[in-house]
């Protein structure tokens, strides 16, 4: 080995090594048993919840002093990653934990919101990102929610739609608009509790995939959020949107690479025993062959994912990395998890497979945090620049 080579993006540390399979084995010893239920009844246990805490994987990269593990994003990658491997769900809700709402915390989160808020994300709360309205999701800056000070205090007043983790959550990162003439540069991002005046969690989506993680609706009347609550600057907030999505779609990459390597060992394992014909699946070259594209489009979507994380990690310009590895390894899981299906055949067309409900879980990948063709926009603008 030449000493001066660089390591392989997907090479791992040791800590990495020990990470990685410290979560695999909990996914597939407390989550795997329980999937199909979660599914079945779009709910996620509290007490699985709990045991997520416990292990550590819902403040990542919070720093020791807050109760975190004060590890990598990367690292909060692989962990989204792995829990993917086994349930879309649980993945998402460990994601935006981690990726979004600690992250924007991190950055804008003054000492005193530091102190009080990752402490109790790191143990006990979990936390939820609010942006997306009815009338604007692409659009985001388009939002109406309106926030208007008085004394001490911001009223807000309108809805969130569409807001992850939103039945589970005791803290919300909530974007609104303190001064609508000036339109973008008018949107704060406020800090706002379960428990606050005016505030409450509405009608919870019925979803074709990751049905277990909670999407709902959020009602603001005149809810009180204290000035102290006020996340970053007032004005500054479409700053915070923009900045932090910019980093949570690595992490939706890495949850679409789970799911896509649950889906490719799931058909793997099945061909290997499947018989037609008088012989197994796995000795027809035109099964091979379909075998080989799925997992030469895995290893391209952990490659971009990877790559981003890392750059990231490095403090290097990550966006355009971040906008690619979405875009491509949302299409990947969606195509990988196709593909299982056609080779189970009527099996995989049944829920007593488990391929159907990787497709489902794959789907939501090319919508949220940025669709297609947001990343494509973003792609295209960063080349013309």
């Amino acid at each position: 080995m030449n000493e001066n080579a660089r390591p392989a993006i997907t090479t791992l540390s040791e800590d990495e090594k020990a990470f990685k399979e410290a979560i695999r084995s909990f996914a597939e010893s407390e989550i795997k048993p329980i999937v199909n239920k979660m599914d079945e009844e779009s709910q996620m246990p509290e007490s699985l919840i709990k045991k997520l805490f416990e292990m550590g994987l819902m403040g990542i990269e919070t720093p020791e002093k807050y109760g975190g593990t004060g590890s990598t994003f990367t690292m909060a990658c692989m962990a989204v990653e792995e829990l993917g491997r086994v349930d879309g769900s649980v993945s998402v809700l460990v994601d935006v934990q981690n990726t979004l709402t600690t992250n924007a915390f991190l950055k804008w989160g003054t000492e005193a919101q530091k102190e009080k808020y990752l402490s109790k994300m790191a143990t006990e709360w979990v936390g939820a990102y609010a942006l997306s309205e009815s009338s604007s999701g692409s659009d985001a800056f388009a939002l109406k929610l309106k926030a208007e000070q008085k004394g001490d205090k911001f009223i807000l007043n309108g809805t969130k739609l569409w807001i992850t983790n939103a039945a589970h959550a005791n803290v919300f990162i909530c974007f609104a608009n303190t001064d609508f003439s000036k339109g973008y540069k008018g949107i704060t991002a406020f800090i706002v509790e379960k428990s606050f005046p005016g505030f409450k969690v509405g009608k919870k989506e019925d979803k074709l995939g990751i049905r277990a993680s909670s999407t709902c609706e959020l009602l603001f009347e005149n809810c009180e959020v204290p000035m102290a609550n006020v996340l970053g600057e007032v004005g500054k907030g479409y700053k915070i949107a923009i900045e932090t999505l910019n980093e949570g779609r690595i992490g939706i990459g890495a949850q679409m690479v789970g799911i896509a390597q649950g889906a490719y060992e799931a058909t793997l394992n099945y061909i290997k025993t499947r018989e037609q014909f008088g012989k197994k699946l796995s000795d027809f070259q035109g099964v091979q062959f379909q075998l080989a594209e799925m997992r030469v489009s895995l290893e391209a979507a952990r490659l971009m994912v990877y790559n981003a994380a890392r750059l990231k990690d490095a403090g290097e310009d990550f966006v355009e990395s971040a906008a690619m590895a979405k875009l491509y390894s949302s299409r990947a899981a969606e195509k990988i998890s196709s593909m299982a299906i056609d080779l189970f055949g009527g099996n995989g067309f049944t829920k007593e497979y488990p391929v159907e409900k990787f497709w489902r879980d794959a789907k939501i990948g090319q919508i949220y945090e940025g669709t297609s063709n947001m990343q494509l926009n973003t792609i295209a603008k960063i080349e013309l620049s």
